[in-house]
């Protein structure tokens, strides 16, 4: 059995998912579906992950996807899929094209995804292959690291005593900030030299160098099982780095970014302001050398806006010497200079090496605009003049908009170095730094240059041209809010002249471009820095990522990948969009994202990041093999405190560093401290300011510095919490849950979703210090739902009055004044904080000691009782192909066949069994009498369905969202009323009986089962019988379903949803003979089809005459149901009367002959049964119910049972002959809308046209059949669209009829060959034939409507459109004869002779120009003035238009017709293929495109259908569902049988076309295990 899990990703043209994040594990396979929008397109998909694994990934390679299809369709690429197995981490990028092109830049959709490393505890220097298959693995949600400042571990050879006490703290993993050599800051991060250890790692006899520590790296994982990583460096280098100094390209210098030259003498005019009023030269001014007062800011900012600034015409820059272009173009103007070229409107250009009044014009296009004539000079020069004044005052124009931009540019910079200083010297939260002073100075500078360019602003300004400028370059820094996309340094940005950056003044920005050409030296420099460190290093930190080229990091981490394949990389990102990190996270292939528990405010804010960061929630829903690929949020590398955070003894309080740290700890993902927190350091260890050393490990009592042990801070207890969360990650406790118990304590769970064990751990935080550290208070109780078996451990957070803290000068230090009192191991029933007592199976944890700063953890296990349960029904849905697993991890499979598996009881179910058990809607539902109906969910509404698939409806939703907030669990958590319903509603039938003690006996376990574990297992049960349930329907089914995509399938399970057996809606009687003939199918209780849900689904609105046959061929014929379909067609022949099938059928006895219709469909329902299964039904005896128009119902006893065909002829002879006749019962009894001249009814054959006809404008026989009811509006009794005379799908019907029987009587299988009529009292014969050929010869003489006009045209005035079939002949009104409706293609399709290929072409294309919609077709054309597309039957206007939904069939856009118009234009395209090359294929594609809305459609409606009609251009109203959007009018029904049957028999033609789609290989017959239908 296959095991390796699937994530299905489906493709949308158009969609670019670089912001999305998708995370997959090696070995799984990610599966390419096509979505929607793309079934017809011919896509390639390519990917650039490696095939094998031994391949290595190159970013440019990639390799094209192969489709496959899983079903045995020809055409239908529904369900084809591409697959890439996972062998390799990394970050991936797929794309494809829609235009047969395989280049990139044509992509109509790209994305990532990102594979998770392996990281292995082998050691690099292993050598034994088979060892290292074996080696231990590190879970990423299992990893603890600690961050470490590797400049104070000291001289090397101290270093192993000093990490140390990261191994015996617990954590297995150790970040180190660079262990390079630094620069004159001696920031941590500010690298001097990137290819060198930092030399102060070495000692007087010894230098050290990257083989060692990568010896000591690899004894970490050998000895301590600690993985390492360090920090990478990309985007910046210390100003004092010598090989900048000889490569000055890679930074950003005046030369190569003269850009800026006006922000570099900005910062040499602050600087300079800066030291003059730190030697009080601005005293007078207002400005003491002592800043600390908002009046000395304000002074600042008057100052240099007033009197510094002014000095140095900063604008000049930027603007041009006025006098030298207008010099210039007063030459050009003398010379009458040629135009080669100009633009539009003139616009300065700035001088590309920012001189001083260097930019300038294009003076082509001054000439062209300004050297013009001048109307009333005298003379050449006074022209020369006036234009030469026009220029410059344009000149003047442009000089001024620039010299403005220029000072808004200033005042922002001055805006912002007031701020800085603000920060710095006045506010209280700042640093307060009291005098100005060259070291000190009121902002850090933005540029560094060399020592000996110091001077005068006016010197350095003459530095900056020539060579000399190659040695001033700009720090690299932080810009507050911006774009991390954009590179703050180049030629369009301002940072640098506003002062938006926060500098780092002992590092410069390093100067990549965009490809390594651009700046040799350096690309290689750092690719070979990022190769030396990959090569020592587990995972690297990418510092700074936000600000690092996005380009420059993608090749360093590929670079780095080819070395280490299994590289963790994680990054702390400042982007402030989740969009933003995807798109890092996505194209670097980032691990983790480092999150800070010091951002939290609150104990609740903690508990929320938890929850948000540390796994899934308890009880959460098994998910299947097969499942969609999710976009996910980052995983979390978690921190208690950052090395770039303030202690939290500082920020919140000692009491809180060992409750938060819990806390974090049981977060299910990776987690890391800082090193000092463990041994309460109380201020911040800073990167750049610390010069003491950690202490080392001690193994004896009571150590002094430099030594320390687990009695120094929360050591030991953080050793306890690393080994759980540890513990926790590798066994699989996945789950968690937070119950906030008070503001300050909060419980959290971890959750074992195999076992069904937990640890709960209790904390107590304290951001504040506790006024009462010893005070417990009030905390709610903790319920659990089991035994607690053991408590981990618990500790109390003290403080003794002995001790005081002391810095110690030459090792860090922490408070020694506060202690951990630990127990471990407790038994329940001794500990000192808590109090348990059971009452049944919960057990209630009451707090009795649990002071601030105190917490617990404690295991809790299932009652026996519940582990029982929760076996038996992992037992019973392993029986559904599940992998299951008891609690010692062995796997359950269930593949026994007897009555008691699920398998061997549904093997016995027919497709009437299954309509109980999957579908019935409410009303079908209580008509069986048996007390149920559909399920009502509290908070949600009744389920579409009574069977599985109403369930599955909601579950499909809520399961892969994980959604365990819906009101759907939580009714399941409350009670097991749903449960028990599944069984319950299953036993009351005899036949489903065993089905539903299997549901009760499996279900039955839940009420065992701890509340919050009901709806996953509740979802497993139900969703896995629903699948096998679903598979079992199409093993009944035809060979043409079963071999089809998923489309087709879905769409065969409307046979199942409409054909079932409905008490209070029953069929009329059957003949006893057929007892011998059909004796598979229960002819007592004969199945009908609902005509749609949940509208006309049970009593007499169920069965319809006309909706019944209409759908018939889709839903049962091709389905292979002849038996259904013929007891149908015979129920209904006995209801035969005045020549007419009923259309409202009402058991028979109730039926009412006021349509027209029904009984050409039953005619053709026939001739489709008879080309499907043969014509021995002609034979079959039809139980008369009415032996004549006059007599009463007749219930069968076989007197007056007739072979079917003299019923048929029997209509065919009423028809004949013509007859008039007023409905029984006429008045209000039956219909209390219509008028009393409606109930009058007329049909016959105008002998001079062959075309049948009846009705009168007074009722509405076809399918078009809205009778008005509105009193307030003036249409009660009125009909919208009476159609009487001859309809054109009527005409087509009788024509199919008649070729039929013709051929039929001449193979003697009929035994009639025509009809008899009476014409001027003169009782005449007529053949089939004869018959048929007097239709051909009058129908495209009175349907079509030529393109141009014609001599004899009747009623020319009241053509509205041309190149058209009429919708009927001799209607009343008699205009509606020319109204263009969807109904001429029926005919094209039952009787194409009839049809001009030619004519029938140009008629299907307006109809496709004028009345397709996106889902069904328009009933009327929109130019029509009756046409109003939207329909309410609620509307209780005076419109006549649309009160009571009067404009029913008057423009909504019915589902149904679409079949016909799509089946009608590939019959015809395929005819007209041998004139028209391609128009075949082009059609296939255009109905492959147009079908594509009914298979979202039908995928993601809640009733697994497709609708009635929708409004105009398919509007979306929302359906009663919470969670879905269908397009269906909101009073019509949102699942209707004619419609899923028209759309199937359009595939079925396509299917039959025998064109092979030629974008995946098929098989000879459907894969079932291989179809992604996901549930």
């Amino acid at each position: 059995m296959l095991t390796k899990q699937i994530r299905v990703l489906t493709l949308n043209g158009g969609e670019n998912r670089e912001t999305t994040l998708y995370r997959l594990q090696k070995g799984w396979i990610l599966r390419f579906n096509l979505g929607p929008s793309l079934f017809v397109s011919p896509v390639r998909l390519f990917c650039n992950h490696p095939t094998k694994k031994s391949e290595p990934f190159d970013r440019i390679n990639y390799t094209e996807l192969k489709w496959i299809s899983p079903s045995g369709s020809k055409i239908d690429r529904h369900d084809v899929y591409a697959e890439v197995h996972i062998n390799t981490a990394g970050s991936f990028n797929y794309y494809f094209t829609a235009d047969k092109s395989g280049d990139r830049r044509h992509a109509d959709g790209e994305g990532y995804f990102l594979v998770d490393p392996v990281l292995s505890l082998a050691t690099d220097d292993a050598t034994d292959e088979d060892d290292e298959d074996e080696a231990e693995e590190l879970n990423l949600d299992s990893i603890q690291c600690q961050s470490v400042i590797s400049k104070l571990l000291g001289p090397f050879p101290e270093w192993e005593g000093r990490l140390k006490v990261s191994h015996e703290t617990g954590y297995n993993m150790i970040h180190f900030t660079p262990i390079q050599e630094l620069g004159q800051s001696n920031s941590a991060y500010s690298i001097r030299n990137q290819l060198s250890l930092n030399p102060i790692f070495n000692t007087t006899d010894k230098t050290y160098g990257y083989d060692d520590v990568k010896r000591l790296v690899n004894e970490m994982v050998r000895n301590w099982k600690i993985l390492s990583m360090t920090d990478l460096v990309l985007n910046h280098t210390a100003n004092d780095s010598a090989w900048l100094t000889e490569h000055p390209e890679c930074g950003y210098n005046l030369v190569n970014s003269p850009h800026l030259k006006p922000a570099f003498l900005v910062d040499r005019i602050l600087l300079h302001f800066s030291i003059d009023v730190g030697e009080g030269k601005y005293e007078s001014k207002g400005i003491p050398a002592i800043v600390d007062s908002a009046a000395h800011l304000e002074a600042i900012h008057r100052v240099l806006h007033e009197e510094v600034f002014p000095n140095y015409k900063l604008h000049e820059f930027y603007t041009m010497n006025l006098e030298a272009v207008l010099k210039e173009f007063k030459k050009a103007v003398e010379e009458a200079r040629p135009l080669s070229s100009s633009r539009p409107q003139l616009d300065l250009i700035q001088d590309p090496q920012f001189r001083r009044n260097e930019s300038t014009v294009d003076m082509n296009t001054a000439l062209h605009l300004y050297n013009t004539d001048r109307p009333g000079v005298t003379s050449r020069a006074e022209r020369i003049k006036r234009c030469c004044d026009e220029f410059r005052g344009k000149l003047e124009e442009l000089n001024r908009h620039k010299t403005a931009e220029v000072q808004d540019h200033i005042n922002a910079a001055v805006a912002n170095f007031v701020a800085n200083a603000k920060y710095r010297f006045v506010d209280g939260h700042g640093p307060r730094l009291g005098k100005v002073s060259a070291k000190e100075p009121l902002m850090f500078n933005y540029f560094v240059q060399p020592k000996d360019y110091e001077g005068t602003v006016a010197s350095e300004e003459v530095n900056m041209e020539g060579d000399s400028g190659r040695l001033i370059m700009a720090v690299n820094g932080w810009v507050m809010g911006d774009d991390p996309l954009r590179n703050f340094a180049d030629p369009d940005r301002y940072v640098y002249l506003r002062r938006e950056l926060v500098p780092w003044g002992d590092s410069c920005k390093l100067r990549y471009g965009k490809e390594p050409k651009d700046c040799p030296y350096l690309w290689q420099h750092m690719k070979e820095y990022t190769e030396t460190t990959v090569r020592i290093f587990h995972g690297v930190r990418l510092d700074n990522c936000h600000s690092t080229p996005i380009h420059v990091a993608e090749y360093m981490l590929d670079v780095a990948r080819k070395i280490r394949p299994d590289l963790y990389v994680v990054a702390e990102l400042f982007t402030g969009s989740e969009s933003v990190d995807n798109i890092f996270m996505n194209k670097l292939g980032i691990n983790s994202l480092i999150r800070e528990a010091m951002s939290a405010g609150s104990c609740s804010d903690l508990g929320r990041l938890v929850y948000k960061y540390g796994g899934t929630a308890c009880g959460s829903f098994i998910q299947p093999r097969v499942q969609p690929l999710l976009p996910t949020t980052a995983q979390a590398l978690f921190f208690d405190q950052t090395h770039d955070n303030e202690s939290p003894v500082e920020k919140r309080s000692p009491y809180d560093l060992f409750p938060s740290s819990a806390i974090v700890s049981m977060a299910c993902c990776a987690t890391g401290s800082n090193r000092g927190y463990d041994q309460l350091v109380p201020h911040h260890i800073h990167v750049v300011k610390e010069k003491r050393l950690y202490m080392s490990w001690a193994t004896w009592d009571f150590p002094e510095p430099p030594y320390l042990n687990e009695k120094f801070g929360i050591t030991a207890g953080k050793k306890m919490l690393n080994e759980l969360h540890y513990k926790l990650g590798l066994a699989g406790y996945s789950e968690v849950f937070v119950d906030q118990l008070t503001h300050d304590t909060v419980a959290i769970t971890r959750h074992n979703p195999q076992n069904h064990e937990a640890f709960v751990m209790v904390a107590r935080t304290a951001f504040q210090k506790p006024h009462n550290p010893k005070e417990t208070g009030y905390i709610r109780p903790v319920h659990v739902h089991g035994d607690i078996t053991e408590i981990e451990f618990e500790a109390l957070f003290g403080e003794t009055k002995g001790f005081k803290y002391e810095k110690n000068p030459n090792f860090i230090n922490g408070l020694p004044n506060y202690y951990l009192d630990i127990k471990q191991n407790v038994e329940p029933h001794a500990s000192g904080l808590i109090k348990i007592r059971k009452e049944g199976d919960i057990s209630i944890v009451e707090f009795h000691t649990f002071p601030p700063g105190s917490v617990i953890v404690f295991k809790q296990i299932l009652p026996q009782k519940a582990k029982s349960a929760i076996i038996k029904i992992r037992r019973g849905v392993s029986q559904f192909g599940y992998l299951m697993r008891s609690y010692s991890g062995k796997t359950m499979f269930d593949e026994t066949f007897d009555k008691s598996n699920f398998h061997a009881i549904i093997s016995k179910l027919s497709l009437s069994d299954l309509n109980f058990v999957l579908y019935r809607c409410d009303s079908e539902e209580r008509a069986d009498g048996n007390g149920f109906g559909a399920y009502d969910i509290p908070g949600h509404g009744p389920t579409v369905y009574c069977g599985l698939r109403g369930l599955m409806a909601v579950l499909a939703h809520v399961r892969p969202n994980n959604d365990l907030g819906h009101p759907l669990c939580h009714n399941l958590r409350e009670g097991n009323w749903l449960a028990d319903y599944v069984g319950n509603r299953l036993k009351v039938h005899p036949n489903l009986k065993d089905l539903g003690e299997w549901f009760d006996k499996v279900l039955s376990n839940l009420k065992d089962a701890p509340r919050f574990l009901v709806p996953c297992y509740f979802d497993t049960v139900v969703t896995g019988a629903y699948v096998v349930l679903r598979e079992q329907a199409m093993k009944l089914m035809s060979e043409f379903i079963q071999d089809g995509s998923t489309f087709v399938q879905m769409l065969s399970l409307g046979s199942v949803q409409f054909c079932g057996y409905v008490k209070n809606a029953k069929l009329p009687g059957l003949s006893k003979t057929l007892k011998s003939t059909t004796s598979d199918a229960d002819i007592e209780h004969p199945l009908s089809l609902a005509a749609g849900f949940p509208h006309f689904a049970s009593g007499y609105m169920r069965n319809w005459g006309r909706d019944t046959f209409i759908a018939l061929r889709g839903l049962l014929l091709l389905i292979g149901r002849y038996d259904d379909a013929k007891l149908i067609i015979l129920a209904y022949g006995g209801c035969l009367r005045h020549g007419l099938i009923p259309n409202l059928l009402n058991e028979g006895s109730g039926a009412r002959y006021n349509c027209r219709d029904a009984v050409w469909w039953w005619l053709q329902a026939i001739q489709d049964y008879c080309s499907f299964n043969g014509t021995d039904i002609l034979e079959e005896k039809v139980a008369r119910l009415y032996p004549s128009d006059d007599s009463l119902v007749h219930e069968p006893d076989g007197q007056y049972d007739q072979p079917l065909h003299v019923v048929i002829q029997e209509a065919l002879q009423r028809h004949a002959e013509g007859l008039k006749y007023r409905e029984r019962n006429a008045g209000p009894q039956i219909d209390d809308q219509m008028s009393d001249e409606g109930f009058n009814n007329e049909i016959g054959v105008n002998w001079e046209t062959g075309f049948v006809f009846g009705g009168n404008e007074h009722n509405c026989g076809t399918w078009m059949d809205k009778m008005g009811s509105s009193v307030k509006a003036g249409t009660k009794g009125k009909p919208a669209t009476p159609r009487c005379g001859s309809a054109v799908e009527l005409v087509g019907l009788s024509m199919s009829a008649l070729t039929w029987l013709e051929n039929l009587a001449e193979q003697k299988v009929y035994p009639y060959e025509g009809v008899s009529f009476i014409k001027n009292g003169v009782s005449s014969k007529v053949t089939f034939k004869e018959w048929s050929s007097l239709i051909k010869e009058n129908f495209e003489k009175h349907f079509w409507i030529n393109e141009d006009p014609t001599e004899y045209e009747p009623h020319r005035e009241l053509i509205n459109r041309r190149g058209i079939y009429k919708d009927s002949y001799y209607s009343k009104p008699f205009w509606a004869d020319f109204q263009l409706r969807p109904n001429f293609p029926i005919a094209m399709i039952v009787a194409p002779q009839l049809f001009t290929p030619e004519h029938a072409w140009t008629a299907l294309s307006e109809a496709e120009d004028v009345l397709l919609g996106p889902l069904g077709m328009k009933t009327l054309d929109p130019r029509d003035w009756a046409y109003v597309g939207d329909y309410d039957n609620s509307n209780d206007s005076n419109d006549p238009k649309v009160a009571h939904g009067f404009n029913y069939h008057q423009g909504p856009e019915w589902v149904w017709p679409l079949g016909y118009f799509l089946r009608a234009k590939l019959y015809y395209a395929k005819a007209l293929e041998p004139k028209r090359k391609g128009i075949l294929r082009s059609t296939i594609s255009f109905i492959k495109t147009r079908l594509t809305p009914h298979y979202e459609h039908v995928m993601t409606s809640p009733w697994q259908s497709l609708p009635e009609l929708t409004n105009s251009n398919g509007m979306e109203i929302p359906s009663s569902g919470i969670f879905h959007k269908c397009l269906f009018c909101r009073s019509s029904c949102p699942a209707q049988a004619w419609s899923v049957a028209c759309i199937l028999e359009v595939l079925y033609d396509l299917e039959q076309v025998g064109m092979v789609d030629d974008i995946a290989p098929r098989r000879n017959s459907a894969d079932f295990s291989q179809k992604t239908v996901l549930v």
